[in-house]
């Protein structure tokens, strides 16, 4: 193939004609493909179903002497946060258990910051005259939606292969106004990004002028290696004490594609005088979050070796959904010199940089063509991608054979909106 930037006028408008028939022959299929959302599939839910068959009567509901189907326990059950700890490398006295979405528990903590304040708040955020955030981008559409929800000004970052720009982070939290970041830290949400030690570390030892800064550490993917060993990863809460910045970082983690993610256990890390403070506020809120999903699920997975060997199962089912994804744009785009794109080593995303300037227009075909994507810039604060170039690819959901034919439509639409623009100049 010939990069297109290098065919003559007359070569790319009979490549685009040909493209173009491509495409209308993708459109007579009449397909209802999805890759919009990271979704286990149905294989993958199949595989973990026997969890529902750990508690089955009234006897099997106790845990230690307590009656999982009471109240009480506000900060999860002893051995739910046991497990929590282990999983992330820090202390049981610094989890606290959720219910089915560590993305609830995110909300919560902005939404005590506005009504409350965090425990280090000169007042509640509310108050504020302007409260920015800090978001690196491409990021986690729905980091996004909860800033903007509460009428916070968000701030992009740029994301670099180590992290995001950490010079630039390091100048905005001189600003008092600057009051949070949020952070996929291992396998990022696109970009597939594993965060370097010494970004990790630049992290820990951030001196923000305001008091109440929170660093948003949402470990969403920290065991979903799909090739390859798992990757350990530093544990932040110690690494933020050691640096004199105990009360300054907030850590989620969930089984939502461990096990059922409609029906799984989340937790909320952080120092123990920042719990204490929110625990003070949750108490007013709840009695206790699902003690009996808490004790299925430390029943079902046990500890944090048993888990790996679970993730090896769902890496048997999602890696040939990836190595489909790398394939086609191997073959297809790559020799056409117009995009980029990452090969992860675990998520639950590509992240394709389309020719700047067609993104929107690619998301447009495919939807014509029957191929349901994320929406474009979704992935950027207020969705705007500067560059209209980020396409986010989530190929866990479908079978592979209807991942195949969806990457096939993608791959058209790509091509036909490169030459386009290519035809256009």
């Amino acid at each position: 193939m010939t990069p297109y930037s290098c065919m003559t006028r007359d070569a790319l408008e009979a490549e685009y004609a040909k493209v173009k028939a491509e495409f209308e022959a993708c459109k007579a299929q009449e397909l209802s493909l999805n890759m919009a959302r990271g979704k286990p599939s149905k294989a993958q839910l199949d595989m973990v179903s026997d969890i529902l068959t750990t508690v089955q009567t009234a006897d099997d509901c106790f845990d230690d002497g307590i009656d999982t189907r009471n109240y009480g326990e506000l900060a999860g059950l002893p051995s739910a946060r046991a497990y929590w700890a282990e999983m992330l490398g820090c202390k049981a006295s610094q989890i606290f258990v959720g219910g089915v979405a560590s993305l609830n528990l995110m909300y919560d903590v902005v939404a005590r910051a506005y009504s409350h304040g965090l425990k280090n708040s000169p007042r509640p955020w509310c108050k504020e005259e302007t409260v920015k955030v800090l978001c690196p981008a491409p990021g986690y559409d729905r980091h996004f939606m909860i800033t903007e929800s509460f009428g916070a000004e968000m701030i992009y970052i740029p994301m670099t292969p180590t992290g995001p720009d950490m010079d630039l982070v390091e100048e905005y939290v001189k600003d008092p106004q600057v009051k949070l970041i949020w952070l996929v830290p291992k396998y990022s949400n696109p970009d597939g990004i594993i965060f370097s030690e010494e970004t990790i570390r630049r992290f820990a030892n951030l001196k923000p002028a305001a008091p109440d800064f929170a660093v948003m550490w949402d470990n969403a993917y920290g065991v979903h290696e799909f090739s390859g060993d798992y990757v350990p990863f530093p544990d932040i809460l110690s690494m933020c004490a050691e640096a004199g910045n105990a009360d300054m970082v907030y850590e989620f983690a969930s089984t939502s594609k461990i096990t059922f993610a409609g029906g799984g256990m989340s937790c909320l890390a952080c120092s123990e005088e920042n719990l204490k403070y929110l625990l003070d506020l949750f108490g007013i809120q709840i009695i206790s979050q699902d003690k009996v999903n808490q004790l299925r699920h430390v029943r079902y997975l046990k500890d944090k070796t048993h888990t790996l060997e679970i993730m090896k199962r769902h890496a048997s089912i999602l890696a040939p959904k990836f190595q489909v994804v790398s394939e086609y744009l191997s073959r297809e785009i790559a020799p056409l010199g117009f995009a980029r794109w990452n090969d992860p080593k675990g998520g639950y995303f590509v992240s394709l940089y389309a020719m700047p300037g067609t993104a929107k227009r690619v998301w447009s075909l495919c939807k014509e063509a029957g191929v349901t994507l994320t929406n474009v810039g979704a992935t950027y604060p207020y969705g705007k991608d500067p560059d209209d170039s980020n396409l986010r690819i989530a190929p866990s959901l479908p079978p592979v054979a209807e991942l195949e034919k969806a990457m096939e439509v993608l791959c058209v639409c790509l091509k036909l909106a490169a030459l386009e623009k290519f035809l256009a100049e």
